[in-house]
């Protein structure tokens, strides 16, 4: 998958300095996600974020072009581990055990801050696109790959190209978590699930 603008951006600012430290960019990230959760957007300020994490704020301008590119990616690290994305079973298994996990994170702190985390990107760029190519594009694209593999060997039936399978379930999820349509619970969940991908008997 070709490189989007933004890691093409950090991979030539990570290379005019010294290389990043894990340990630093981990407390970088986790404090980030830490101050959106517990005290708001409004309040994850560079200056917030380098006083809670002990990081120069010069330190955190070198690897991060602004300051929305840090909270997508602070969010893209939490959702790591709170949404993470399934590597074993097959297609269909797959893609409703990841299901199953978003929709329960999106009843905690982690669906409060991503929408958050949306809102800020539109209010300040006029677009979700910085949203998209360090957030989304990269989970969108590997179920995509999901997808196809199950239409390929069979247990997905659902026709059409996977993009329009995916958007059928996730937009769908997340429309109705924005509006408060009716609860999301498992049950819907895996009827949805169930309803777009027309999974054979057996998977």
């Amino acid at each position: 998958m070709a490189r989007s603008k933004a890691e093409t951006a950090d991979a030539t600012t990570a290379r005019r300095g010294r290389p990043r430290s894990a340990a630093t960019t981990a407390a970088i990230l986790q404090s980030a996600y830490a101050l959106m959760a517990s005290t708001g957007l409004a309040a994850t300020t560079i200056d917030a974020i380098a006083k809670h994490s002990n990081v120069s704020k010069m330190t955190i301008y070198k690897w991060w072009p602004s300051r929305e590119a840090l909270l997508i990616d602070a969010f893209l690290d939490q959702a790591s581990r709170a949404v993470p994305l399934p590597d074993t079973g097959n297609p269909v298994a797959r893609i409703r055990r990841h299901v199953g996990t978003y929709v329960e994170a999106l009843q905690g702190e982690f669906g409060r801050v991503q929408l958050a985390v949306i809102s800020e990107c539109i209010s300040r760029t006029g677009s979700a696109e910085l949203f998209y190519e360090r957030y989304l594009s990269l989970r969108r694209t590997k179920m995509l790959e999901i997808i196809a593999a199950g239409q390929k060997d069979g247990s997905i039936a659902a026709p059409g190209v996977p993009g329009d399978i995916y958007d059928a379930i996730y937009g769908s999820l997340f429309y109705r978590y924005v509006f408060g349509i009716k609860p999301l619970t498992p049950a819907y969940a895996r009827n949805l699930v169930n309803l777009v991908l027309r999974p054979r008997a057996d998977a």
